[in-house]
């Protein structure tokens, strides 16, 4: 599995993803540094060397612009989108189990993300152990919106009331699943669920 990525080596990446999809052909070392504000090439290129040692794409020195993302679809038509295994498990790139392309009519932005069900407390709503949840991130809640939440770094996914909006939001369990819990950060609202039938 891929090891983390800095803060700046994951807007690199996202960029050069970005770049890729809308020119076809890759950025040149000077472009990015551009685009970042890095005024060392030497700079850039120790970033494209971390992202090529931590398994998210492949370049030749050698060659101008010879960059290719690992692992990616580069369809103008999709996102990458990465799965959580796990929605009682907190966000972050050790916990990504698998990526998947997805139709843009499906996947509103490429910050969506996927997280799988574990239990079955939102059974009555269809979701079922196992489901993934595709997770649109949006600050604003409406109310009885199934919202995916992050407490103290565990993400739960439930029916919320709203309180605020914006960047500050904050989603507070419905009365029938408060019983006392905190009030909880909204990373998104579910915008659809993927189940993979049994086979016979």
């Amino acid at each position: 599995m891929p090891e983390t990525l800095t803060a700046i080596e994951r807007r690199i990446y996202h960029y050069l993803v970005d770049y890729l999809k809308r020119e076809t052909y890759q950025p040149s070392i000077r472009e990015i540094g551009v685009r970042f504000g890095i005024r060392s090439t030497k700079t850039v290129t120790e970033h494209l060397q971390s992202l090529q040692r931590k398994g998210y794409l492949d370049r030749t020195p050698s060659r101008s612009r010879a960059l290719r993302i690992l692992g990616l679809n580069l369809s103008p038509d999709t996102y990458t989108i990465p799965l959580y295994g796990n929605a009682e498990r907190e966000l972050s790139d050790e916990e990504v189990e698998a990526r998947y392309d997805l139709d843009r009519s499906l996947a509103s932005s490429p910050d969506c993300f996927l997280v799988r069900v574990s239990g079955d407390s939102l059974s009555e709503l269809g979701i079922l152990e196992g489901d993934l949840v595709l997770v649109e991130p949006r600050g604003e809640l409406r109310d009885t919106d199934l919202a995916v939440c992050d407490r103290d770094g565990v993400v739960e996914v439930r029916r919320c009331d709203a309180v605020g909006s914006g960047d500050g939001s904050r989603a507070r369990l419905s009365a029938a699943e408060r019983n006392g819990r905190p009030s909880l950060r909204i990373l998104g609202v579910a915008r659809a669920v993927l189940r993979t039938l049994p086979r016979d």
